[in-house]
């Protein structure tokens, strides 16, 4: 099994005409019962599982392409194909397909495709007519040779013909000499003939023509052929193009000629399929699929061919990474990487893995720092497109080498700061790079893709590193353009001047736009670590300077992020903004806008709209209290109006939890009167305790104000109707200046003697809304209380 002539990839042909790789594993050719044929089966290297079990079947249409290819198709809009690594692995099983089929192995295809309609209209042919008679190869015949090339376009069976035809004759490079002889001729219409004829034969889709085609001694004359369209005043130049202007740099010398004719190939075809060749109409569409698969397979093996030569890799990487390397080589390599990266694309999900790895391991990242460092603006722009790549491809490689970096390095070289100062002294006006940094930085910093169990402190480490290490690089220019003059903290309180140092720099402000989105994105995912440095750097403050920019879409922008904090409805961040007096710029900006109906407005009043709908009763208050004078003239909405509402509600929700268990020093009332007088007669017949001192009462007084005093405190408590007190209230006393008194003696004396003949009573005070208000207690423990309907 490990016979590496076996070795093959499992491809299949998806929806969207892309090659889908299911897999490498060792193909073999073998009776399978349950099929009840000869099958080709190809176990998985990786663990031995069935990656394909395909009965080769007498009517199957296979095709051998680029002598390492085997297609065909197992149904309706399902092809398969095998890549074999070698060239005698390919041909062992071709001809065992060949066998099975009854054909012969030097044929590139084995049947001919036919379709059921096809099938019935054939049957009608003449048995003359199986082959397709190619004219003699002449000038004079160039126009019947186009006419037929043409006419069978629409009939699969008949381009099956025709393509076999011109295999079998060698009539592709009789065709080029003729070419030749027509530009040394000047012949005009023989050009457009050639012209007509190589299209045609490119949409007969048949790869064993296109090796013919793209060959080393073929290619250039194709390209030519194909500069003569009938539709063109003047010929175009491509041929020029590709031999004059597209120079081939070898950045390291590729000693495997293979690898190089196999560059220079990809090169060209891709240039005949995306320049040369017209945008094809509907019914064209799928004639140049093998093209598009010819180039596909092409790119595979480039890459693959690159990766596997390690020497060469590592001499790329040591000059990349050389001081004494001079720019414009150096600029060649990263160009190179770039286009390596892009070839990549092309990989399944599995050999682009792969191939990341090797390049990680190779040092990618630190060649990368020191590269978008650079003052070249194009190696910057290709590096960054390079570190797109690799973090598109795996975030947590990248977060864990930068993680590595603080150990080794100043905090003005490590690798995110690099792409944060790239991205703020961006020189294109649209802040094209800048965009796209940005968005790579937030792919870093997204929790979303820190969640991989292997690494379960990934999310903690990694903010923490970039808050101490980053934050500071990012904010920079923010802090920068809105630096507030010191004396503005001493306006006086209320005022609605705030010191406006913004920008007005169309670029500046776009930079701080993308800043503001960034951090917008913080307060969203971050929740602590943003919060610690929005407290300590004042940073809301900042921002809200930018509600003052002349650039609407800042405004927003530093809107959005206060919208953002209020959102997460934190007290923490409450009682910063009110501490900070911070709605007074946003209310300014209201203001100011005036009335019109405009993003700025509506956005504006949809926070306040917020507030209201969530209650937020710090924030109401603080801007009714502050506010309201101010906002109580716009009507146009009825926000303003709802935050009063509001307001008012929860100040008289408050007055009666005060009311209601307030316990007022006063004197006696008619009630407290009665029950006095009711328990001096009970105890007319008892022993007056004549011996109590001034001490005696004053101690039993404190006593009764203490309970009354907790009773007023833990109203809310269990005992919430008002009846726990134990101790009858009494009136201030006045020390007895006369022993004699029996009022005042009886008074002293059954203070402390009488609190559980008396608990027994309704209550010791019964205040006249006393049972009211028990009812309602009742109520609330029964249903809570509804929040009141929202309304104008």
């Amino acid at each position: 099994m490990s016979d590496t002539r076996r070795r093959v990839k499992v491809y299949t042909l998806n929806e969207d005409r892309q090659w889908d790789d299911r897999g490498t594993g060792h193909v073999s050719s073998t009776f399978v019962e349950r099929l009840k044929g000869i099958s080709l089966l190809v176990r998985a290297e990786s663990d031995g599982s069935l990656l394909l079990e395909s009965k080769i079947s007498p009517n199957t249409a296979y095709q051998k392409q680029q002598d390492t290819l085997i297609v065909w198709s197992e149904a309706e809009n399902y092809d398969l194909a095998l890549s074999f690594q070698e060239k005698a692995g390919c041909d062992e099983i071709w001809e065992k397909i060949c066998q099975v089929q009854g054909k012969d192995p030097a044929l590139e295809i084995t049947q001919d495709p036919i379709d059921e309609s096809e099938e019935e209209r054939y049957e009608e042919i003449p048995e003359t007519s199986h082959l397709v008679e190619l004219p003699p190869c002449e000038l004079s015949r160039l126009e019947e040779i186009a006419d037929l090339v043409t006419s069978v376009l629409s009939s699969p069976i008949r381009r099956e013909k025709l393509a076999l035809a011109l295999m079998s004759e060698g009539y592709i490079k009789k065709l080029l000499g003729l070419f030749q002889v027509c530009e040394d001729l000047d012949n005009r219409e023989g050009l457009h003939h050639l012209y007509e004829i190589v299209r045609g034969v490119l949409f007969l889709n048949k790869a064993a023509l296109f090796e013919v085609m793209f060959s080393d001694d073929c290619i250039m004359d194709v390209v030519g052929c194909l500069e003569y369209d009938p539709a063109l005043v003047q010929p175009k130049r491509h041929r020029e193009f590709l031999t004059k202007t597209a120079k081939f740099k070898e950045v390291i010398p590729i000693t495997d000629s293979e690898l190089r004719q196999k560059i220079h190939q990809t090169y060209r075809v891709q240039y005949i399929q995306d320049i040369i060749l017209p945008t094809p109409s509907v019914f064209e569409e799928n004639f140049l699929s093998t093209l598009t698969s010819f180039i596909f397979f092409n790119k595979v093996e480039i890459v693959s061919m690159l990766q596997e030569d390690e020497k060469f890799l590592t001499e790329v990487f040591a000059q990349l990474t050389d001081e004494a390397t001079e720019d414009s080589k150096r600029r060649e390599l990263v160009n190179f990487f770039k286009e390596f990266c892009a070839f990549s694309q092309t990989l399944q999900p599995q050999n682009r893995d792969a191939f990341f790895k090797t390049l990680a391991n190779l040092g990618i990242l630190p060649a990368l720092e020191i590269v978008m460092g650079m003052d070249d603006l194009q190696v910057r722009a290709a590096a960054t497109d390079i570190f797109s790549y690799l973090v598109e491809f795996s975030p947590s490689m990248v977060r864990e080498f930068v993680m590595q970096e603080p150990q080794q390095t100043d905090d003005d070289v490590l690798l995110i700061n690099v792409v944060i100062k790239q991205m703020i002294c961006d020189s294109d006006p649209e802040l094209g790079g800048a965009v796209q940094l940005m968005g790579l930085l937030r792919t870093l910093i997204d929790p979303e893709n820190m969640l991989a169990p292997i690494n379960k402190t990934e999310k903690t480490e990694f903010l923490s590193f970039f808050y101490k290490y980053c934050m500071h690089v990012l904010t920079a220019p923010l802090l920068a353009n809105t630096a507030h003059d010191k004396n503005s903290k001493d306006l006086q309180e209320g005022s609605t001047k705030i010191n406006p140092v913004c920008p007005d720099n169309f670029q500046t402000a776009q930079l701080l736009a993308l800043i503001l989105e960034l951090l917008t994105f913080c307060v969203e995912h971050h929740t602590y670590h943003i919060k610690t440095y929005i407290m300590n750097k004042d940073l809301l403050r900042r921002v809200l300077v930018l509600m003052n920019s002349k650039h609407t879409f800042l405004a927003l922008c530093a809107l959005r992020f206060m919208r953002r904090i209020i959102g997460l409805k934190d007290e923490y961040y409450n009682r910063y903004i009110i501490k900070g007096n911070l709605f007074e710029p946003v209310i300014n900006a209201l203001l100011d806008n005036g009335t019109r109906y405009n993003l700025l407005n509506s956005a504006i009043i949809e926070l306040f709209e917020f507030i209201k709908v969530e209650d937020i009763k710090s924030l109401i208050a603080h801007i009714v209290d502050n506010f309201y004078k101010a906002l109580e003239s716009i009507e146009y909405v009825q926000t303003f109006k709802g935050l009063k509402g509001r307001y008012e509600q929860e100040k008289d929700r408050q007055n009666q939890r005060l009311n209601r268990y307030r316990r007022d020093a006063r004197s006696l009332d008619e009630d407290e009167e009665m029950w006095f007088n009711d328990d001096e007669d009970d105890d007319d017949g008892e022993a007056v305790e004549k011996s109590r001192t001034e001490d005696d009462f004053s101690d039993s007084y404190g006593k009764y104000m203490e309970a009354k005093k907790g009773a007023a405190n833990g109203a809310n408590g269990a005992n919430n109707n008002g009846k726990s007190a134990a101790i009858p209230p009494t009136s201030p006393p006045t020390p007895p200046n006369n022993n004699n008194s029996t009022t005042s003696s009886v008074k002293t004396a059954t203070l402390p003697a009488t609190p559980v003949v008396k608990t027994g009573l309704v209550g010791l005070v019964d205040y006249p809304d006393d049972e009211d208000e028990e009812e309602d207690d009742e109520e609330e423990e029964q249903s809570p209380r509804k929040r009141p309907r929202l309304g104008s």
